[in-house]
């Protein structure tokens, strides 16, 4: 099970946000490659980024910063992006940057064949990127709730191509209320790629609930408040994981 902390940016800062409201946020560090840095040393394989600006405003706003995370870790881990992914030309430039996975979500939701496109262009390096709530998937910065069924948009996603999907139950993301264990593993069964897990970590209980079902198909999880607030210890809770996967 692989653990990665999330960073997320706004206005070249770190933040936390509550189920994704952007007036509440809370600045966690000023400095994006320090924080990279620190979750680097405390053994992190794999970073998630988001840029929150982005993703309201549909193109990339925190590029600055994520250069200079990117530029902080080197090539000692992989970093996956997500935030305002909308044409192919900033896939493009982020993938140069030295992003390894992009996380496309409501483009791909609203533009399915923009999906199909980037996973044809950059095959091996595309990530979706299914909000859901109640099985039921949002978009827009999880202003608005579609009809589409999650399982069934991830399928289809699946066989355009897509690495894997990562799954955040919305109700839950940035509340430290308990991950939603029965959605993830109800999607990761149905698919044949990996499902990253994402919303509502709190404890090492949701890290062990998590490494439970890993053989349903759920191979990480993605933990950012926890860890920024101290409910969560990374590296404790990658140590667990590995130790639980023997």
């Amino acid at each position: 099970m692989l653990l990665i902390p999330a960073i997320d940016l706004k206005d070249g800062h770190c933040v936390r946000l509550k189920q994704g409201e952007m007036d509440d946020a809370t600045v966690f560090s000023e400095d994006p490659g320090a924080t990279a840095r620190h979750w680097l040393d405390q053994g992190a394989r794999r970073l998630h980024l988001v840029d929150l600006n982005g993703a309201f405003a549909g193109k990339p706003v925190n590029e600055k910063a994520i250069k200079q995370i990117v530029q902080a870790v080197g090539d000692d881990i992989p970093v996956q992006l997500g935030g305002g992914i909308r044409d192919l030309e900033t896939i493009e430039r982020y993938l140069d940057d030295g992003i390894s996975y992009v996380i496309i979500g409501t483009a791909a939701v609203k533009n399915p064949g923009f999906l199909q496109d980037a996973c044809s262009a950059f095959p091996g390096h595309i990530i979706v990127g299914l909000d859901a709530k109640d099985s039921k998937v949002a978009v827009d910065g999880w202003s608005k709730l579609t009809g589409h069924d999650v399982v069934d948009l991830a399928l289809k996603f699946e066989d355009y191509g897509v690495e894997g999907v990562i799954y955040t139950d919305i109700g839950r993301d940035g509340m430290l209320s308990g991950v939603n264990v029965e959605a993830t593993v109800r999607l990761a069964q149905a698919l044949r790629i990996p499902v990253i897990a994402s919303g509502g970590i709190a404890s090492m209980t949701d890290i062990e609930a998590l490494c439970a079902v890993e053989h349903e198909g759920v191979t990480g999880a993605i933990t950012g408040r926890a860890i920024y607030e101290g409910t969560l210890d990374f590296r404790a809770a990658q140590a667990r994981a590995d130790e639980l996967a023997g």
